[in-house]
């Protein structure tokens, strides 16, 4: 039969390693299913036997997990992995991803070996297509991502395009990235070998059994309801694809994955007269919206087009996935720009227009790890159309979660717990994935902002903020200003403003930095995430001393900074802490850390009527107070001294502002710079606001954005949780040791790692760069995730950058790491190290000088130097 993709399950029948594996371990016809009885209890439960779920349990087993159960609701391979185009691809812009993605690789390259069923791997290779330069740019930092981590990539000429694909037209291409070790494979047949594998480890595989909901006491998963029984259980993995959804909604106590399905579409052709040769390479023709794959002699192409069919809102959909409706209108768009890049298609006889459903999260990143909300629920869906490129370091990442505790790379762009129930409503999801699924092939620039579902979670200064030029930007559902166009001044449109190199707001936030630094300016920084925790007695100390690593145990008024660590050191949270009285205490952290922060909590805080914790990020409106002149306005405003006598540094204190009683004012900025934190009742905000811009005018204030934030805390080597920290990275690794209480006999979460870790050594450090040779008006701008060199040797990756308007340079954070040149493995990374390399900053494909200093360096801000003068030396205190 032609349309191999369509009947894969019935050769599943037929094969010789599904036969086998049919007869020992049972995949049940529809009749026999209902006479099977499913084990009353289990270790794991995993719903859904596509990918996802194959490889979760193929991963836990090879772990030595072995009290498995998957159950499928129709028949193994059956969901999206039966349509899924069988491209894997490595070619990502996430480091996470493209780790992933390499490990698939490498696994699918073992599977028919390991298992005997053959799964159509083929080593093809894939080339990228740039039509302009800006995607050319675009591949090349995907390109030097990819050589660092040893996955061979070039970027090519058109005319070799053209050598290595004679059926393609190049004459609009400026070049490409030919990815020679990506491949295709059969995505079903993938899904049989990992679950042949899976159950001769002793995982039981039940198809045709649908999960109902999952059984959860106090917090915890207990079981699983299904069609044909319950089954008690400790953990349960929801790998339901476009299921998850619904599934995770039907517990008593629901767990939220955001995800929505969009109709994908692909066409089939018959063979060519001559059929192309297996090992032809895949084409990914992004400017194009298209990708091209050789099937069977002839072709398989499909592309995301920009106007997308959201599916299933209404949560309707099917027990298997079948073919749902051609609609050639459609995917017109599409076939033309096929036709232009392949103009001898005219005379290929299409097969079918394939048109299946693929699900799409709200930021285009797949979701996997545990729920905030029940412990032991783990979830692995929403794969953006990469399902088969992901699934097996997918897979494998999870079951090390499950059995290990944490997976053994940093996933947090991926995890679940960076979203919360906000993003769960059917409408925002329909029209988030609209947007979402054509930013698949479009241009990926820095400082990009999702168009939809925005002004959910707003400041009640946002109407304000908003007529006085603000331009604003999302984080977890708030908008947050990005800089303040001042009147008069007009920007590029949103499009036109897409660069890699200087933005049209350099002058803008450039503006907004030297207020903060000459007068004032105020920053609306609402949406951090803020908790209290309380007690009628001493528990709140005692607990939150185990559970963060710096001292707490500190006279009302003070303010901490610290984080709570894991059991190997690394930060879950980075945050700053006011002792607001002997019993209460205000914590403070970054805006995306709102879910995951109640969920650490909730799970290591004891169940004690005296100890309180509440989410009061609602109650409060943030403003930064940021520059010199913020003491004189504070000051006129409050009738209180608030000179560094008065109010020393990290202090908090209960004040009036104005006619506003109960504001939470506290002495810092988290930039560096001096300044305060006001943290007001919301009811009060708009008139606080109101006076402190009018008394500040005398002094120059102006509103300013996260722009201007963002270059002040880089310049001062300020690490942020998410971008330079995460549960990966210990205080011993990113100059953190002032803000750890080792020394004080105080146990708390990590503490033997890091004192395992003194003892042996740090084997990353993070630094700080800053680049020597580069032209901010003519040279590509750095992002993050650029490789580092030191001595011409790959040493890490940059975490963040901004540019600094005080040293006029740009400035770059990142970890540098010591291999190995015989073995690659790591070793210590010592100061010396540090100090006696030469850096570079590798920049698509172009490395920059950069000088390298760790943390803490000096305050060299303090007078505007000319930057060829710019000396950096060593300074304490943050």
């Amino acid at each position: 039969m032609l349309y191999r993709l369509l009947s894969i399950v019935q050769r599943q029948r037929t094969s010789p390693g599904w036969q086998t594996w049919s007869s020992a371990r049972s995949s049940t016809s529809a009749a026999e299913a209902h006479s099977i009885a499913l084990p009353a209890q289990a270790q794991v439960v995993i719903c859904g036997g596509g990918i996802m779920g194959t490889s979760v349990a193929y991963h836990l087993s090879k772990m030595g997990w072995q009290d498995i159960v998957l159950l499928e609701q129709g028949r193994l391979a059956a969901g999206s992995t039966r349509f899924c185009a069988g491209i894997l691809s490595t070619a990502r812009h996430s480091s996470i991803e493209q780790k992933m993605a390499n490990y698939s690789n490498k696994l699918y390259h073992q599977l028919e070996q390991e298992t005997g069923i053959q799964t159509g791997y083929l080593r093809t290779g894939s080339i990228s297509l740039a039509q302009t330069q800006d995607r050319l740019i675009s591949l090349k930092r995907i390109n030097s991502r990819l050589n660092v981590v040893g996955i061979p990539s070039e970027i090519i000429s058109p005319k070799k395009v053209a050598e290595l694909h004679p059926l393609l037209n190049v004459h609009d291409l400026v070049g490409a990235m030919h990815v020679p070790e990506d491949a295709v494979v059969s995505s079903a047949d993938v899904a049989l070998a990992l679950a042949s594998a899976a159950s001769q480890n002793g995982v039981q595989i039940y198809d045709r059994t649908s999960v109902l909901h999952v059984l959860i006491k106090k917090g915890q998963v207990t079981g699983v309801e299904t069609d044909k029984g319950q089954i008690e259980c400790q953990y349960f993995v929801n790998c339901a694809g476009q299921w998850a959804y619904e599934l995770g909604l039907s517990n008593e106590e629901p767990v939220s994955i955001p995800l929505h399905a969009c109709e994908h579409f692909y066409l089939l052709t018959r063979p060519w007269d001559t059929p192309l040769q297996s090992n032809t390479p895949t084409i990914v023709d992004a400017d194009g919206r298209i990708y091209i794959r050789n099937w069977q002699g002839g072709i398989l192409s499909g592309g995301f087009e920009k106007n997308p069919k959201p599916i299933f809102t209404e949560g309707k959909n099917q027990l298997e996935i079948q073919n749902l409706r051609e609609d050639w209108d459609h995917f017109e768009p599409l076939l033309s720009s096929l036709l232009r890049r392949m103009p001898g298609l005219e005379t290929l006889e299409i097969l079918k227009l394939v048109n299946c459903p693929e699900t799409f999260t709200p930021d285009m990143k797949c979701i996997i790890g545990e729920s905030p909300v029940v412990q032991g629920y783990f979830v692995l869906a929403g794969m953006n159309s990469a399902g088969l490129s992901l699934g097996g370091g997918a897979g494998k990442f999870l079951a090390e979660w499950m059995v290990y505790g944490y997976p053994s790379e940093n996933v947090w762009e991926l995890d679940l717990q960076r979203f919360g129930a906000l993003q769960s409503s059917r409408t925002f999801l329909r029209h988030r994935v609209m947007e979402v699924m054509p930013l698949i092939y479009d241009l990926k620039v820095p400082r990009w902002d999702f168009q939809t579902g925005r002004q959910l979670r707003t400041s009640p200064l946002y109407d304000r903020l908003d007529a006085q030029g603000a331009r604003w930007m999302e984080k977890h559902g708030f908008e947050r200003p990005k800089y303040f166009v001042p009147p008069n001044k007009d920007l590029l449109a949103l499009e036109q403003s897409k660069t890699f190199y200087k933005p049209d707001w350099f002058d803008i936030v450039e503006s907004e930095v030297k207020c903060c630094k000459e007068a004032v300016c105020v920053i609306d920084m609402s949406s951090f995430t803020k908790f209290e925790i309380t007690s009628t007695g001493d528990e709140a100390l005692e607990s939150l001393q185990y559970l963060f690593c710096n001292d707490l145990d500190v006279p009302v008024g003070h303010i901490v900074h610290t984080g709570m660590l894991n059991e190997y050191g690394g930060y879950e949270n980075d945050c700053s802490i006011a002792r607001l009285t002997k019993r209460s205490f205000f914590m403070i952290s970054p805006t995306d850390q709102q879910v995951h922060c109640w969920a650490w909590l909730n799970k290591y805080l004891p169940k004690d009527s005296n100890l309180l914790l509440e989410d009061v990020t609602w109650k409060y409106t943030a403003l930064n107070l940021i520059g010199p002149r913020a003491v004189d306005v504070l000051s006129e405003l409050s009738y209180a001294p608030m000179t560094p006598d008065h109010f020393p540094t990290l202090f908090c204190k209960e004040m009036s502002v104005g006619y506003a009683n109960g504001i939470r004012v506290m002495s810092m900025t988290h930039t560096g710079e001096p300044g305060f934190m006001l943290y007001i009742p919301i009811e009060y905000a708009l008139h606080v606001y109101n006076e402190v811009m009018s008394v500040g005018q005398k002094y120059g204030i102006r509103n300013a954005g996260y722009y201007a934030l963002r270059s002040l805390r880089i310049e001062k080597f300020f690490a942020f949780w998410g971008q330079d920290l995460n549960t990966l990275t210990t205080p011993l690794e990113c100059g953190g040791e002032s803000r750890v209480k080792l020394e004080k006999g105080i146990d708390f979460i990590g503490r033997d790692a890091l004192l395992q870790q003194k003892q042996t050594g740090v084997y990353k450090r993070l630094a700080m760069f800053i680049l020597d040779d580069h032209d901010t008006d003519l040279d590509l701008w750095p992002w993050w995730g650029e490789p580092i060199y030191r001595n011409g040797k790959y040493a890490g990756k940059t975490t963040s950058s901004a540019y600094s308007y005080t040293l006029e340079r740009h400035v770059c954070l990142g970890y540098v790491h010591n291999f190995s040149e015989d073995s690659g493995e790591e070793q210590v990374v010592t100061t010396d190290f540090i100090n006696r390399g030469e850096y570079e900053i590798d920049i698509a494909g172009h490395r920059f000088q950069a000088k390298a200093k760790l943390y803490p360096v000096t305050s060299f801000f303090t007078h505007k130097r000319r930057k060829d003068d710019v000396e950096l030396s060593d300074f304490h205190g943050k």
